[in-house]
């Protein structure tokens, strides 16, 4: 008997048929003769929803109510998959995350799963049958108070459940086949990965791969909990992300796939003085605002005016509070002028075969350079190089690079089956 955790995302639940399809799935693993724990997302649009009504309600942030209304979503699917579940003869319980014993720390919205006590869960499972957890959210033992994990915490709860219960395998259910070489709906002849190593899979969320999260992968490879991505419309084997020992790695191909991201800014500080320290004064009020940083690139000093350029990628949603955090700062770091930007795209290629095959950073750069892709900031890892571009040239930049590794399928156009590939 094996045990198995699914995870369904908003669109495979996103309405009443939606719910009785994923339904007779659990009950198929389950007849199978599988244990079955699924953590599921809210209902569709459900949580953008309340997010729109609390914005109607209230100019203010409660961040403690906004947690308390954001779970909500999830409730709401557990407790219908549950019923539904039932309805085709196989027993089921649901949970919230709280119940399912998911402990959480850290600031609401944005919290962190530091333990599963998952007492509960085993006892529904150890009779016969399944669990189904509202993902995305935790309670603070400290506190007392029910936290979200931010977006794509469902995926989370999901690996965190399979740790703790020692599953054989986690499946992440989405709207496509699989994890494919680049986003299907800017590559329509994207292929689809057989399989991907965690580090891999890391560096390709982390470069703006919406199937999975990072935090996600991170915990899977931190308790080495095997992920199968694959799609909720369909029965077709998906993309297994797994450790290096597990796949046949002599005939992996040199590069994985080719992510974008849009969702970043730049910030230029001008001015800065070039003396030891600056950086770190500039970079320490940015972390103070708890803004995460991306990419950063420092200008060759001006040796007649001792001053140097340093620019920097984050999270667009975080511009107002890093601007804030710097200029409130600038008497001690002492630049000229600020200069934000969010007209900007990043373009990554990643690949474990980089490490031993030279000639990929040329051909990635003549690519960009034949589609006429201007590249504004550079940052490479041993599997990874990513550029910042115009967002006008993001599409125009992924299609170039994907070609010229011969990353396109032969198979045919790539199906999305709907939603936004969550």
């Amino acid at each position: 008997m094996s045990l198995v955790v699914q995870k369904y995302g908003g669109s495979s639940v996103a309405d009443a048929d939606a719910i009785k399809r994923v339904a007779r799935r659990v009950a198929e693993t389950h007849r199978a003769g599988n244990q079955v724990v699924v953590a599921v997302s809210a209902m569709g649009d459900t949580t953008d929803d309340l997010i729109d009504l609390s914005r109607k309600v209230s100019g203010s942030e409660h961040p403690r109510e906004m947690d308390i209304l954001l779970t909500a979503g999830e409730r709401i699917s557990m407790s219908l998959l549950a019923m539904a579940v039932r309805d085709l003869g196989v027993g089921a319980q649901s949970f919230t995350g709280p119940q399912a014993g998911v402990i959480t720390t850290g600031a609401h919205g944005r919290a962190r799963i530091i333990d599963v006590a998952p007492g509960r869960l085993r006892a529904t499972l150890d009779a016969g049958e399944v669990a189904i957890v509202a993902g995305f959210q935790g309670l603070n033992q400290e506190t007392q108070d029910v936290q979200t994990l931010g977006r794509g915490g469902s995926d989370t709860t999901a690996v965190a459940l399979a740790a703790a219960l020692g599953a054989d395998v986690c499946e992440i259910y989405t709207d496509v086949d699989g994890v494919f070489s680049a986003d299907p709906r800017i590559v329509p002849s994207a292929r689809k990965l057989a399989h991907i190593t965690y580090e891999e899979m890391l560096d390709m969320a982390a470069s703006g791969a919406k199937v999975l999260m990072p935090r996600c992968v991170e915990y899977a490879r931190r308790f080495n909990v095997p992920i199968h991505v694959r799609s909720s419309f369909s029965g077709l084997e998906g993309t297994w992300v797994v450790g290096e020992t597990e796949g046949d790695t002599m005939e992996d191909p040199i590069i994985a796939g080719v992510a974008h991201d849009r969702s970043e800014a730049k910030i230029t500080v001008i001015g800065v003085p070039d003396v030891p320290g600056s950086a770190a004064r500039l970079f320490e009020a940015v972390a103070h605002a708890d803004v995460n940083i991306d990419m950063i690139v420092q200008n060759v000093s001006a040796v007649a005016t001792g001053v140097t350029d340093i620019s920097f990628t984050l999270p667009m949603a975080s511009v107002a509070e890093a601007r804030a955090a710097i200029e409130a700062d600038r008497p001690l770091i002492g630049y000229t002028e600020l200069v934000s930007d969010d007209a900007i795209g990043k373009i990554s290629l990643i690949g474990a075969g980089m490490r031993s095959n030279s000639g990929v950073s040329a051909r990635f750069f003549a690519a960009l350079r034949d589609a006429g892709v201007n590249i504004e900031m550079i940052s490479t890892s041993d599997i990874r190089i990513s550029v910042v571009t115009r967002a006008e040239s993001v599409d125009t930049a992924v299609r170039a690079v994907h070609t010229a590794f011969g990353l396109d399928s032969l198979q045919g156009e790539a199906i999305i089956y709907g939603g936004s590939g969550r």
